[in-house]
């Protein structure tokens, strides 16, 4: 019988043959606490020898369209105790396999199934994680599923498309409180029992259990009808995060996401309570279990951060919230269709935000923070259109990228665009009371707005999402003897291997320096550019400009490219820009431009230098941070790198120096410092300011500021494991720990690295979060010589690694530790050699390698731009590729 991975056909096949009517699930996790022999948890023992296991019954009434036909339910669990199917008993050493419970002859009509068995509790955040705190010994306990985890914790039918009504029944250690997606029906001692659940999917069921911090309040809205609406909500952390906990700020966002989405969808909230968890060693951001959202709980913050990361969480919490309806109340039919809720979800968090929310200019974060992602992930090997072919769970795992999620998301804002926003949301009404409860598929939602635009969806979805690329926009522009535009035209290009040329509805922007110096927008046209060539004869006449922005206004998914005369105009005034969104679009450009190995990385470090400091939004600056270091680690020239660190360290440092005390901007360019440092005057400073000795007029080193100058340190040998653990002991915490841990795997020394790369590759002993700190630790750029063996055990380790751990320890694992300090050809003929030894591999391996390597070619192909051009000498016009 096939292993963990179900196929779409198996799928496909099942829900012809079952209609599921109902679970019940009770859960014993008393086995949570105390210390059995077989714990294999928390200590340094292989958890996979002998595991901390919990009780699980699952009883699931189900209906067969056919009589004697067989099928099976998904299981993955260390023991099956009993298995009965319609009062018979079944042996389960006949009928479970591991993953899959056979069922065989079944009647025609009603059948019951009820399996009992002992299920592990995880340690890599797939299924029920355990988490120990180190802090007070505390245990803390979770559900994550997506997309097929949900039969680690109880049996069940695992694909989207069998929805069902769930009831748990959850049996806790004394003192504890538990969460599911239900209401609290009632508690008899330790037992919880939960209402019934509405239909839903089994990846988006959920239970929470611990000691943990809880806080309550409530949302009430009264409908045209005179009906009122009252949702019970909650917020939770661990006890060792209350002081940190601002639940206040999580229930006002919360509350008015709730205003925003019954304003625009006409669908009431349909699960009851709203309970929102913050949880540890999370490995995503959050998750949309309807009635119990589940977070990580980096999104409660230990100490002063900016309002980036503010408007992040919120954006978090209205995507989760978007879900709701995206996703949880329509579901779709097979991860094919993930698009349906994440495109969705990923949109409407932002347009919610933005539009009810005080973090009114969420759109530039995400021209300049979300997109990017997308842009990234379009022009990978293993790009994909919006609508994917997904075989199986495996193929599901690896589309959660950012073609699925900003890509799409982008896509839907030029449809709002395209299709007027009234008719987009009047289709999203529809299409909620179509298919309440029910699950689609791409055509679903297709007819309904085609029915409130009038606009033809089909070609415009094949055009959008049933093809994959991203397409180049450049203007070419003549002048005529007064000095105006005769024309001004937009070229469209597509890469040789996705030639698809789309229909893209743009603004172009003109924008000219005051008598001020600003540089600001005089005129601007919107067009609709089709095919290779579109003139824009709305700016025909107009005064020349000193710079042209093609998609002003980011209405289109597309890499803007600039002509000569703008990209000179950048060079010398891009901070003068007035726009935040379009001096943001400009700053994507130049960075796409830079990853495109069509501007040299020097040229664009020293655009950063020079006019960064001069950004007044701080979630654009500290994406500049980011690219910039990315820049100088893998597309400088290998021999201008240190001269280009020095640069940065010294710009950083007087960044610092010159922000404003206390300002946000003087805690990013911090932080920033901290990650480019590097010669003994940046170390001393650095030192200086942990051992409070020296300060910086405003600058509070909280702890959280601490462990990022301390992992600078770490990572060039200035402190040492000595100076690492007297941090632990002054912030013995979770968060603590997982800094400790990345700052001893980031020293230079050979035994650290050994220690580090057995730790991860060949123990399974590490958490998920941990394992994560290792990797993250390993990694130094300043390291390459050190590392460079690990290049040809990499390639030895990873298809064993990805046999034996959880897919989501083999991701980490082969994402993380793949060479890419080892920017040579040698190492892409390693990879390139693997790829050719290995071609039977499992895909999603093949896929994750094959991403790194382009991540690598791309990286020496950016490298001999920057050693085979000088600064200012960036390629302009028409005849850049795509």
């Amino acid at each position: 019988m096939p292993g963990q991975n179900l196929s779409r056909d198996e799928a496909h096949e099942r829900a012809e043959l079952l209609t599921v009517d109902g679970y019940d699930v009770v859960l014993d996790l008393r086995s949570a606490i105390g210390d059995p022999e077989s714990d294999g948890g928390d200590g340094g023992d292989r958890q996979a020898v002998d595991p901390r296991t919990f009780r699980s019954v699952t009883t699931i009434r189900f209906r067969s369209a056919r009589a004697g036909a067989s099928t099976f339910a998904d299981l993955l669990a260390p023991s099956v105790t009993s298995v009965t199917l319609n009062g018979q008993a079944l042996d389960p050493a006949v009928v479970f396999d591991g993953t899959r419970v056979a069922l065989d002859g079944l009647p025609e009509g009603e059948n019951v199934l009820v399996v009992d068995a002992q299920c592990a509790y995880s340690r890599t955040g797939e299924g029920m994680h355990r988490f120990v705190d180190p802090e007070d010994g505390e245990v803390y306990l979770y559900t994550q599923y997506e997309p097929a985890d949900a039969r680690r914790v109880f049996a069940n039918f695992e694909q989207p498309d069998l929805k069902a009504p769930f009831r748990f029944e959850v049996t806790a250690p004394e003192g504890w409180t538990v969460w599911s997606n239900g209401a609290e029906e009632s508690r008899d001692g330790g037992v919880w029992r939960f209402a019934e659940t509405k239909p839903i999917s089994t990846y988006i069921t959920a239970v929470v259990a611990g000691p943990y911090h809880h806080v309550t309040d409530s949302y009430s809205r009264t409908f045209d009808d005179g009906t009122t609406l009252d949702i019970p909500l909650g917020a939770l952390c661990r006890k060792g995060l209350a002081r940190h906990f601002d639940a206040e700020d999580i229930f006002l966002v919360t509350k008015q996401g709730l205003d925003f989405f019954h304003d625009n969808f006409d669908y009431p909230y349909p699960f009851g309570k709203y309970d929102q968890a913050f949880v540890p060693e999370y490995n995503l951001g959050a998750m949309e279990n309807p009635g119990c959202v589940t977070f990580r709980e980096e999104y409660i913050f230990r100490g002063k951060v900016t309002q980036a990361s503010y408007e992040s969480r919120a954006n978090v919490i209205l995507h989760e919230m978007a879900h709701m309806w995206f996703g949880d109340l329509v579901t779709m039919q097979w991860w094919d269709d993930l698009w349906l809720k994440e495109s969705f979800a990923d949109f409407m968090g932002v347009f919610a935000m933005v539009e009810s929310t005080r973090f009114k200019d969420g759109w530039i974060t995400f021209a300049n923070n979300r997109k990017s992602w997308a842009y990234r992930a379009d022009q990978l090997p293993s790009t994909h259109p919006i609508t994917a072919d997904i075989r199986d769970l495996e193929d599901a795992k690896l589309n959660f990228d950012g073609i699925t999620y900003a890509k799409g998301a982008s896509v839907l804002k030029q449809l709002v665009a395209y299709a007027g926003r009234d008719a987009f949301l009047e289709g999203a009404r529809r299409y909620f009371k179509k298919h309440a409860y029910g699950n689609t598929q791409l055509g679903d939602l297709l007819s309904v707005l085609a029915e409130t635009s009038g606009r033809d969806m089909v070609t415009w979805s094949r055009s959008w999402l049933q093809t994959a690329g991203v397409n180049s926009l450049t203007p070419v522009v003549t002048y005529g003897a007064a000095d105006r535009i005769t024309e001004l035209a937009v070229l469209q290009e597509a890469a040789d291997s996705y030639p698809e040329l789309r229909p893209h509805r743009v603004a172009v922007g003109l924008y000219r320096r005051t008598t001020r110096g600003d540089l600001v927008r005089y005129a601007r046209a919107e067009v609709d550019v089709a095919g290779p060539r579109t003139v824009v004869a709305a700016l025909a006449g107009v005064e020349r400009p000193e710079l042209i922005l093609v998609n002003d206004d980011d209405l289109t998914y597309c890499k803007v490219r600039f002509d000569e005369a703008s990209l000179a105009t950048l060079r010398a005034h891009l901070g003068d820009i007035t726009d935040p969104l379009a001096r943001a679009l400009c700053w994507s450009a130049l960075w796409n431009l830079t990853r495109d190995g069509l501007m040299p990385a020097q040229d664009f470090i020293s655009l950063v230098l020079a006019f960064s400091g001069q950004e007044s939004d701080i979630g654009v600056l500290q994406m500049l941070h980011a690219w910039t270091r990315t820049a100088l680690v893998h597309y400088a020239a290998p021999g201008w790198r240190e001269e280009g660190g020095r640069a940065l360290a010294e710009g950083a440092l007087r960044e610092l120096r010159i922000a404003e005390p206390g300002s946000e901007h003087q805690l990013a360019w911090a932080r920033f410092f901290a990650t480019v440092a590097d010669s003994a005057s940046d170390f001393q400073l650095l030192s200086s300011l942990l051992g409070e000795s020296a300060r910086i007029d405003g600058l509070e080193v909280d702890q959280e500021l601490r462990w990022a100058f301390l992992s600078a340190l770490a990572a060039h040998g200035v402190a040492d494991e000595s100076v690492i653990d007297a941090e632990l002991a002054r912030d013995d915490t979770a968060s603590g720990k997982r800094h400790q841990v990345r700052c001893l795997a980031s020293r230079p020394s050979a035994a650290v690295k050994a220690q580090a790369w057995a730790a991860v590759v060949e123990s399974d002993a590490l958490s998920n979060a941990l394992v994560e700190a290792t990797i993250t630790g390993f990694g130094q750029s300043s390291q390459r010589e050190l590392l460079a063996p690990y290049a040809a055990r990499y390639f030895d380790a990873i298809e064993r690694v990805w046999a034996e751990r959880s897919i989501q320890i083999g991701m980490s694992v082969v994402r993380g530790l793949f060479p890419a300090l080892q920017d040579d050809p040698a190492t892409l003929a390693a990879t390139d050699a693997w790829l050719e030894a290995h071609a039977d591999a499992a895909p999603a391996l093949r896929r994750l390698v094959l991403e790194a390597r382009d991540d690598l070619a791309r990286a020496l192909r950016a490298q001999a731009c920057d050693a085979g051009a000088g600064a200012g000498s960036s390629r302009g016009g028409p005849e850049w590729p795509a």
